[in-house]
């Protein structure tokens, strides 16, 4: 699109290549931990000469169609994906480490608050529209708009605390095989589960690692860095169930988008502040919120021709859809139709739960 552009090297392609088969070979990924990366200067002469192809092509326009700037768009919004990525990475990483270094030793703590009781919004049987209806940028994963029936429901008013997960711990949560779906209860001993992610036990007393290091466990924050096998048995365990998507999407559509999102700077899911929609609190921000819901296409949807046809539909398998955002996300890339997915054995993500209930 950019008369003349010369590409910077043509091995990139195959060495940056993560999962385009539309696009050619790519480097094996068990494998991809013995490579050599480019030095500090090629990468900066690589983004050097990305940016200077891409300034000429936004001053002096497409040729005619909307293509160019349909790339450009979702490449941005890519981009905040990586963004927020880089800290579930870097967490991931100095977590392993057993001096526990901080990413940043200053950032603040969130507030602690007592976040009050769990509260139980009940909503009725009818049938709601779900998916991107607005303007604005949408990935394709959220459309396109459709129906669904609710059946009668409740949804809690906030997510659950690290002090209510702390009760599902000591009541023997991790052992109760009752607890748990199969393939959660192996996973479970396979990895050897006892506590959330990253929680710590010294003398005594739970430890939490975060981006600022190892801090004293937060009892009023949300639960973090859960598996949905462990957000199931906790939802279990405390006689309810995970939202399905549609419930906690028609709830979150007369929310404004805010709370503790990575533009706070804080990067640490902090307790409930104030009430919100319906007196439900934290519905974007601070965790992303298991639902119960397989990630799969929405009637009529189809994957685009190509590699962009790969960015989201060929991951519609095996793999649960979270919602809502959480503290290290751009606050410009959420929104109530937005649909994140795991599989469900991952913990490294901000995940938590947000827990629901049938009503007869």
């Amino acid at each position: 699109l950019v008369p003349g552009y010369r590409v910077f090297d043509p091995s990139f392609e195959y060495l940056f290549n993560s999962y385009y088969n539309a696009v050619g070979r790519q480097f094996p990924r068990p494998q991809r931990g013995l490579l050599a990366r480019p030095t500090l200067a090629t990468v900066l002469d690589y983004r050097g000469h990305v940016d200077t192809a891409m300034e000429r092509l936004l001053a002096e326009g497409d040729t005619g169609s909307n293509t160019a700037w349909q790339i450009v768009e979702l490449g941005l919004h890519h981009e905040q994906q990586h963004q927020e990525l880089l800290y579930t990475d870097i967490k991931h990483i100095f977590a392993a480490s057993p001096l526990a270094p901080a990413y940043d030793a200053g950032l603040p703590a969130p507030p602690s608050r007592d976040p009050g009781p769990l509260r139980w919004i009940e909503r009725p049987q009818g049938r709601v529209m779900i998916g991107h209806a607005g303007g604005g940028f949408a990935f394709d994963n959220e459309l396109p708009v459709h129906g669904v029936e609710l059946l009668p429901h409740a949804i809690a008013s906030r997510p659950v605390t690290n002090a209510e997960y702390q009760a599902f711990i000591e009541d023997g949560g991790y052992r109760r095989a009752e607890l748990w779906l199969s393939d959660g209860w192996a996973e479970s001993r396979r990895q050897d589960w006892s506590a959330p992610l990253y929680w710590r036990r010294q003398d005594g007393e739970w430890w939490e690692f975060t981006l600022a290091g190892l801090r004293p466990l937060d009892s009023n924050a949300p639960v973090c860095h859960l598996s949905f096998y462990e957000a199931d048995a906790y939802a279990r365990w405390a006689g309810a169930r995970l939202p399905r998507e549609e419930e906690w999407e028609a709830l979150a559509q007369g929310a404004p988008v805010g709370g503790n999102l990575a533009d706070g700077g804080l990067l640490q899911p902090g307790a409930a502040a104030e009430a919100g929609v319906e007196g439900a609190v934290q519905l974007f921000g601070d965790v992303w919120e298991w639902t119960a819901s397989a990630y799969g296409p929405y009637p009529g949807y189809r994957a685009a021709p190509g590699a962009f046809g790969e960015y989201n539909g060929k991951f519609m398998c095996n793999q649960l859809v979270l919602r809502g955002g959480s503290c290290v996300t751009p606050a410009g890339h959420v929104r109530a139709s937005y649909r994140n997915f795991f599989y469900p054995r991952d913990r490294w993500q901000f995940s938590g739960i947000r827990l629901a209930r049938d009503l007869s």
